[in-house]
């Protein structure tokens, strides 16, 4: 029995030694955790922005709420990242961490490529995503995209056709560049109107036979110049199988 008692009460101490043991290896990196995040030797001291300028840098440093009293361990680049992706001139971010004092953010910033009239003036990107209202400080020298609902059945089809017109005169020169493009109205039966500001026609096509159709255009327009007559033109429509058909304003 004596025996027994011995055996239980060894046990006993010794899962009480492990259990102390463990609570102060717990507690001795806790301390240690507690004093990494805030350690001076890996504090938060620079931020570095890459991809934008320095007017937008101010903007996204407030919207970061970077906190310089951590130490980078302590700074969660997710939260960063996704703090940063609400301003809505930016597209994309990386955020890095290099040791032992600097946070870099890589920036991928929204580059506008038309204008989307519906209802206000919002910018749209290449892809056909819209990203922004425009503002009155904002560039307005895009082409302008109208016959687009935003709350509407068949927007995104829309803006798909709208950038598929646009990528069509991306590829042209002047005057046929999408510089001198100032509006592209989509129909709702896959018809688009063009004007241009050389132009005092209107263009009609299908947005699926227009990057074919440009020859005849060119060579159309040309001619109606040459003719002395491109000033009375009123409209040209494209969708005929062979040629085009040219309307002329009432004298």
């Amino acid at each position: 029995m004596r025996y027994i008692s011995s055996f239980i009460g060894s046990c006993f101490l010794k899962v009480v030694f492990f259990i102390t043991v463990g609570v102060a290896v717990s507690m001795a990196f806790l301390f240690l955790y507690e004093y990494l995040l805030r350690s001076p030797y890996i504090r938060l001291e620079k931020v570095v922005f890459k991809g934008i300028d320095y007017e937008l840098k101010d903007e996204l440093m407030k919207r970061a709420n970077l906190d310089f009293n951590l130490s980078l361990l302590a700074i969660n680049l997710r939260d960063v990242k996704s703090n940063l992706e609400t301003h809505p001139w930016v597209r994309d971010v990386e955020v890095e961490k290099r040791f032992p004092h600097t946070l870099v953010i890589k920036v991928e910033k929204e580059e506008p490529w038309a204008i989307v009239a519906a209802g206000k003036l919002y910018y749209m990107d290449r892809g056909g995503h819209i990203f922004k209202e425009v503002t009155d400080s904002d560039n307005l020298d895009f082409p302008v995209l109208t016959g687009i609902s935003l709350s509407g059945q068949g927007m995104e089809d829309r803006l798909r056709e709208a950038v598929n017109v646009l990528h069509v005169f991306e590829k042209e020169e002047d005057p046929w560049s999408l510089e001198n493009l100032s509006e592209v109205h989509i129909e709702e039966n896959g018809e688009v109107s063009l004007y241009f500001l050389f132009l005092p026609a209107v263009i009609q096509s299908r947005v699926e036979d227009l990057p074919e159709k440009m020859g005849d255009l060119r060579r159309l327009v040309e001619h109606l110049n040459n003719s002395g007559r491109i000033h009375m033109v009123k409209s040209i429509n494209l969708n005929y199988r062979e040629g085009a058909a040219v309307a002329f304003r009432k004298s």
